[in-house]
């Protein structure tokens, strides 16, 4: 039987994004053949990163690893972080599903007692703040005043330098912070699975519903500023009560097993577009106020969407200046 073939194409990625092999097109492989095809896609998949999607006119499938909620007045489909029901145009795939390591939480891992108990208190591992929430640093802060914590990113390194393998830092210690930079409802990143695989108990912080994603009593959740005291108080509990550590971390880790079936949906929901009568797999209208809307994010695109050091921050000052001509 012949595969039909079909063109995709991708922009707004990241800097070093590989559009020959990702995970879109690894899904997609398994049954079409696909042509690479940035300049004339009859599909397009959309990163963050700019605003170049708009100078397209097909079928657009968006991707965010980032605390972004999808814009559906831009998009015909989404694919992200958050709790949504929207029919057949969205799929919550968290950042974390598709890292290498995810599959090591479903086998099970011998535990050494004597090693694990004799390690160093806690690790934190943090390479840019500027625009994470302040509760990183005030929770460092905090816990530090019950035991020195071993810093081996950028901010606050206190061990030598950036480390250069984080899971191999992480092992060391009995603790690790995992905040994320900002509490959004659904945004659960890497930060948490990398303390999970590397045998460390993580101290979480962000999305409000990670049990959904994790075991609750497999961590140490902070909540928000006024639950740090009661964290650090549940921290020192689990570091001097040796039964009581060794008991969380060998809870089980994911609170829905199906999770790792993950590809297979992915597989699923762009299937499932493809499929479509190429007219129908469009649910965006070019006219309208969905038209001005575009007019206005291409407008403001231009201006906000470079993201080379610091001048997306003199974006407002620039935008003043266009609108006044």
């Amino acid at each position: 039987m012949n595969r039909r073939t079909i063109r995709i194409g991708f922009v707004d990625f990241w800097g070093d994004f590989n559009c020959n092999n990702n995970h879109f097109v690894k899904a997609l492989e398994s049954k079409y053949d696909l042509i690479i095809d940035n300049r004339s896609p009859e599909y397009l998949f959309v990163g963050t990163f700019g605003c170049r999607h708009l100078d397209y006119n097909c079928p657009k499938i968006y991707f965010t690893g980032e605390n972004l909620v999808p814009d559906f007045n831009l998009f015909d489909y989404a694919i992200g972080f958050d709790f949504l029901d929207f029919g057949d145009r969205y799929l919550r795939l968290p950042l974390y599903l598709l890292r290498p390591n995810f599959k090591e939480l479903f086998i099970e891992q011998t535990i050494n007692d004597t090693e694990v108990l004799h390690r160093g208190f806690c690790s934190m591992v943090v390479s840019n703040m500027r625009l994470s929430s302040p509760i990183r640093k005030k929770f460092f802060d905090s816990l530090s005043s019950y035991r020195d914590i071993s810093s081996g990113g950028r901010m606050w390194n206190n061990v030598g330098g950036p480390v250069a393998d984080k899971s191999e830092f992480l092992r060391n210690y009995k603790f690790n912070i995992a905040f994320e930079n900002s509490a959004s409802v659904g945004y659960t990143t890497e930060k948490i699975l990398d303390a999970f695989t590397s045998q460390t108990i993580p101290i979480y912080w962000g999305n409000p519903n990670i049990e959904r994603d994790f075991n609750p009593e497999a961590f140490v959740c902070v909540r928000d500023d006024n639950d740090i005291d009661r964290a650090v108080e549940e921290i020192i509990h689990l570091d001097c009560d040796d039964d009581a550590y060794l008991s969380m971390l060998a809870k089980p880790k994911i609170s829905n097993p199906k999770s790792l079936d993950w590809f297979e949906i992915l597989v699923d929901f762009l299937t499932n577009i493809v499929e479509k009568p190429y007219k129908e797999a469009r649910y965006t209208s070019d006219f309208g106020m969905q038209l001005m809307h575009r007019r206005h994010v291409h407008l403001v695109g231009k201006i906000a969407y470079d993201w080379k050091g610091d001048r997306i921050f003199s974006f407002v000052k620039q935008l003043k200046e266009r609108l006044r001509l």
